[in-house]
């Protein structure tokens, strides 16, 4: 999560500095939100397995 987080405030760095398009921003942007959750869910079921 914490690399996730990472990507997403460089993303938006890189566009307040005009480092990206604001296309490239929109189709990226879409990507880390449908990712979110996913790895969310993922982590939570890792964390399932553990206690066991």
């Amino acid at each position: 999560m914490g690399s996730l987080n990472e990507t997403r405030h460089w993303l938006r760095l890189d566009g307040a500095r005009n480092l990206l398009t604001q296309e490239q921003i929109d189709r990226l942007h879409p990507l880390l939100n449908e990712l979110s959750p996913k790895l969310n869910a993922y982590l939570n079921s890792l964390k399932q397995k553990a206690k066991g």
